[in-house]
């Protein structure tokens, strides 16, 4: 039985702020946030002052807060959710939503202060590689000791990373995923502007940091007899040596878009892609991933449980091998009706399971049931919704569209 629905006053902290394109995470609130503010709540998110030029006092009815931060790698994000946590009690909220693991002792300082509070924890970012050692340990630490810090408030955006809590460190935790909009192309010539054409290329979208392996994905496709171009969309907001040794490519097929801000020409460059091929590795479900299905995508992605779970049937998944993933895009490419058919079929995963309706009744239920008292990662409705939606799911690495007269090919 759910909660009965009242009026929230909710602060969101440990993110860039909204609107901005960099992330998942920015792009997660600012779909969330504003749907929250149409239901009745109130909602506060605090955004890092030096990375606005503009700086409206409201998005989509949702107040933004500037406060100053570090701005450097490692520093950005906690000195930003540390001047928060000290601001967030002059707002009277009910709870606080704080973003990633990264600020997980952040939720230590919010308890100290009286503010109830929760997380989504994102993904194992004790496993990325652009951190040093320190920060990896500390963000263990944190992944660690979270489900003390903030006890009742850990939310998780997929099964696979649900266990992984469960199952390193003891910590139960609500299921909720990221949702995703449904597009179509309204302005193809708009990939013109990139030196591309609509379904002559290959689409990465994602930060460019190792474990979401662009460099596997350009290795593989540089085997791959094919006409059409690899655009890659995204960057590091770092100096990267990875960065530059991925641009060393001689394959002049490969063309390097940097960070495309602009929303609607991301979405029409994911709408008029050949396909996209997602290599992300760590966290939970990926708003890339979501996002490429919406768009109509063939997908290509990683075969890890956090990719297998959103994408089930609905695109081809492929092996942390580089001849396996140039075999998979060789078939797609020699035969476009079985691209053409995961494109066709692509939005409806996300109509069945991950519709920003569907995420925000979720979200919503959780912080009713947090700011009634109860603890939302035991009762909380979306793991068995979420549990159900997988069930069925097959891991299976290249499969034919059920409309192609073959169900099932190993290519």
């Amino acid at each position: 039985m759910k909660p009965p629905k009242r009026k929230l006053r909710i602060a969101i902290c440990g993110l860039r702020g909204i609107p901005h394109s960099y992330s998942g995470t920015e792009a997660f609130i600012a779909q969330l946030a504003p749907r929250l503010v149409e239901r009745g709540h109130e909602v506060i998110v605090y955004c890092r002052r030096s990375i606005f030029r503009e700086r409206p006092a409201f998005y989509r009815g949702v107040r933004l807060i500037y406060l100053p931060s570090i701005e450097t790698k490692v520093l950005g994000s906690p000195t930003h959710t540390l001047l928060s946590a000290f601001d967030v009690p002059f707002r009277k909220v009910d709870f606080v939503l704080v973003m990633n693991i990264v600020n997980g002792l952040h939720c230590a300082v919010l308890r100290a202060l009286g503010q109830q509070c929760a997380i989504m924890v994102d993904g194992q970012d004790w496993k990325r590689g652009k951190w040093g050692r320190l920060a990896r340990n500390y963000f263990h630490w944190c992944a660690k000791h979270i489900g003390k810090i903030c006890p009742r408030g850990v939310i998780t955006d997929a099964l696979g990373m649900r266990q992984i809590y469960l199952d390193e460190f003891g910590t139960t935790s609500a299921c909720i995923a990221s949702g995703a909009d449904i597009h179509v192309s309204t302005r193809p010539e708009v990939v013109r502007e990139y030196g591309l054409k609509p379904f002559e290329y290959y689409l990465i979208a994602s930060r460019l940091v190792p474990e979401n392996n662009a460099e596997l994905i350009v290795k593989a496709f540089e085997h791959v007899r094919t006409d059409r171009l690899l655009a890659i969309a995204g960057t590091a907001n770092y100096k990267s040596k990875f960065v530059e040794r991925l641009k060393e490519t001689k394959d002049p097929r490969v063309r390097f878009l940097g960070h495309v801000a602009d929303p609607e020409h991301m979405k029409e460059l994911h709408c008029n892609a050949y396909a996209y091929v997602h290599g992300h590795s760590l966290g939970g479900v990926n708003p890339a991933l979501l996002k490429a299905l919406g768009c109509g995508n063939c997908v290509l992605a990683l075969n890890t449980p956090f990719n297998v779970e959103p994408l089930q049937s609905y695109g081809i998944l492929f092996e942390h091998d580089v001849h396996d993933l140039a075999r998979k895009l060789q078939e797609i490419d020699k035969h476009p009706e079985i691209a053409a058919e995961y494109r066709r079929r692509a939005p409806e995963r996300i109509r069945k399971a991950y519709s920003w309706e569907t995420i925000t009744d979720q979200y919503e239920e959780f912080f009713l049931r947090l700011a009634a008292g109860e603890d939302p990662t035991r009762t909380h409705s979306s793991v068995a919704a979420l549990e159900t939606g997988l069930a069925g799911a097959e891991n299976r690495a290249f499969i034919r569209p059920e409309t192609s007269g073959d169900s099932e090919a190993q290519c």
